[in-house]
């Protein structure tokens, strides 16, 4: 953009934490708040243009995430794809410190809406009760996934 920075307000990140307000830039960080409650893992080293996750205070956001393993989509359809892309969040999250029932919320793309009972089907076993907040839409995926799931965990929540 030219030396111009183009920011984007992580506004929720800033209502879960009171008045504070973070801003994602293609430059540098940008806060009001101590750096040291900002913290980018896993960079996607030059592939893609985004963290893989952010934490921010208690808060750690996790950017989409494909059944897939080394890189290649695991075979054996919806039902394979929803268990390792779950696999793949577990593990993103305990770089953390976190666990599964950490998350409160996700966000489910489907390429194919039909897939939605089969992939509640493994979803409801690997996300106990209370379950996160959830929202699920069809979308045409990257690299002919048949899922993606991102999600929001919390250090302070407690099921």
């Amino acid at each position: 953009m030219h030396g111009l920075f183009r920011r984007t307000s992580l506004s929720v990140a800033a209502l879960m934490l009171g008045a504070c307000s973070v801003q994602v830039t293609d430059g540098p960080v940008m806060t009001d708040m101590d750096a040291a409650n900002v913290e980018f893992m896993d960079p996607s080293n030059g592939r893609a243009p985004y963290s893989r996750s952010v934490r921010v205070g208690p808060t750690v956001y996790l950017s989409g995430v494909l059944g897939s393993r080394d890189g290649v989509l695991v075979d054996g359809g919806i039902e394979a794809q929803t268990h390792q892309a779950i696999d793949n969040i577990s593990t993103a999250l305990a770089r953390h410190g976190l666990t599964l029932s950490s998350v409160v919320r996700c966000g489910v793309f489907l390429a194919n809406i039909d897939d939605f009972d089969a992939m509640n089907g493994v979803y409801t076993t690997r996300f106990g009760p209370p379950r996160p907040a959830r929202t699920t839409v069809a979308a045409d995926i990257v690299a002919g996934a048949l899922i993606e799931i991102d999600c929001i965990a919390a250090f302070d929540h407690t099921p």
